[in-house]
């Protein structure tokens, strides 16, 4: 049953892309939107389409993949992303998408297990270590509300907010220390950096919406793209079959949506995890909403609510219901959504900030999770390599995306120190 989940979300998501219905990849969107109005060519969208996703894939969905053995979401929908829009949008496109998207969601499940066991044959396993690439982003990504508060209103209302949230996750540890929260004389933990990530965006939004739109400057989304809205309603069914599909496999531990989550899971902490993915959801209702208002393609995984509800379900059937039924409200409120943020203009320039500040916080944490990693594998030799790689990269104009040198090159180190060992040049780490 495992397996058939992840190979018929591979197989729709594919055909979505192809049927240019919905793409995950945010920076995709407006790129299909051009190649519906007939502006650029089917070749072109799917060049532009493996550019844009298959770093990110290689760099960024796999190594959290093999991590965690959770499969990061980004693995999956941003190979599917390209798979489906590199195949032709006619009749034997449509089947062709299908068949490779769910062949693709099958090697995920299959390629997994046997990357784990071949780590056993190596001279220096490196897997354990692996999952250190990962260890600074749940820490560093509260402080991602304070950021886009920075970049969007003042630095000082930025530092105010870092400060507030730093404040509420000591408290937070202080409590916890102390047993102070009980129920039944059972000692309630509080999850540290959920609180500050929510006080975090408690401030973003307070921001936000006093920004008010100036007389004269209001523009109804709804009714200016109300075809766009339209054809996103149309193809409801189609989201409610990929959302009842993903929220039962992230119910049944096979995937999570995004790295804070996926590294909670690895811990065994999901009630944490759903709480930082419904953080994470919050955030990014703003980029979602505006982006498929004004493009007409929709993303799969919609507000990413799916995922909250896959952790938050009693079991895997009450996922997959309701599941469904939360993209369902999503998209039928969709021009709702739209008046909303055209009611409060600050909202709606918030989402662009808060995909910003996360890509920057990402950045920073995975190079410095990378580093970690790279030096628990080959102590020493770890750090010179991904302080070199990560300058290398910048000085050859960045082919390798920031987001993605820190997990790359950990990757890196752990195939060279084992070349090294094998030819005796290296002894095993302790």
């Amino acid at each position: 049953m495992e397996t058939l989940f992840v190979v018929l979300i591979g197989a729709v998501a594919a055909v979505l892309a192809n049927q240019n219905i919905a793409v995950f990849n945010d920076g995709l969107r407006p790129i299909v939107s051009e190649h519906i109005e007939g502006r650029l060519k089917r070749r072109e969208l799917g060049l532009t389409a493996f550019a844009m996703s298959f770093g990110l894939v290689i760099g960024f969905g796999i190594p959290f993949t093999l991590s965690a053995s959770i499969i990061l979401i980004h693995s999956i929908l941003l190979g599917t992303d390209i798979i489906g829009l590199i195949a032709p949008k006619n009749r034997w496109g449509l089947p062709a998408a299908a068949i490779v998207g769910g062949l693709y969601g099958w090697g995920l499940m299959v390629g997994l297990e046997g990357f784990v066991k071949l780590f056993d044959y190596l001279p220096v396993n490196f897997l354990e270590p692996m999952g250190q690439v990962g260890d600074p982003v749940v820490v560093t990504f509260m402080a991602f509300p304070a950021l886009a508060v920075a970049m969007q209103f003042t630095i000082k209302k930025g530092i105010l907010t870092f400060v507030v949230s730093a404040l509420v996750r000591q408290l937070a540890v202080f409590v916890n220390e102390h047993e102070f929260l009980q129920i039944g004389g059972n000692a309630i933990s509080l999850n540290q950096e959920g609180m500050a990530l929510i006080v975090g965006m408690i401030f973003l939004f307070t921001y936000a919406i006093r920004e008010k739109a100036e007389e004269g400057s209001s523009v109804d989304l709804a009714s200016v793209f109300s075809e766009k809205v339209k054809s996103i309603k149309n193809n409801v069914a189609f989201f409610m079959i990929i959302g009842a599909l993903i929220a039962g496999a992230t119910n049944l531990l096979l995937m999570a949506g995004d790295p804070i989550s996926l590294n909670l899971l690895a811990d065994g902490k999901q009630a944490d995890a759903g709480i930082a993915a419904a953080a994470r959801a919050i955030g990014f209702i703003p980029l979602v909403a505006s982006t498929a208002i004004a493009t007409g393609v929709y993303s799969p995984v919609g507000f990413t609510l799916i995922f909250v509800v896959g952790l938050f379900s009693p079991n895997v059937w009450v996922a997959v219901i309701i599941g469904a039924i939360v993209i369902f409200g999503e998209v039928m409120l969709l021009s709702s959504i739209a008046r909303f943020l055209d009611k409060y203009p600050g909202v709606r320039n918030s989402g662009e900030n808060i995909r910003n500040a996360m890509t920057k916080i990402l950045e920073v944490a995975l190079l410095i999770g990378g580093a970690n990693a790279s030096n628990a594998i080959a102590p020493g030799f770890g750090f010179f390599f991904i302080a070199g790689f990560y300058l290398l990269n910048e000085a050859a104009g960045r082919p390798i995306v920031r987001m993605a040198v820190g997990p790359v090159g950990a990757i890196a180190v752990g195939i060279i120190a084992n070349i090294l060992v094998a030819l005796g040049i290296m002894s095993i780490p302790q």
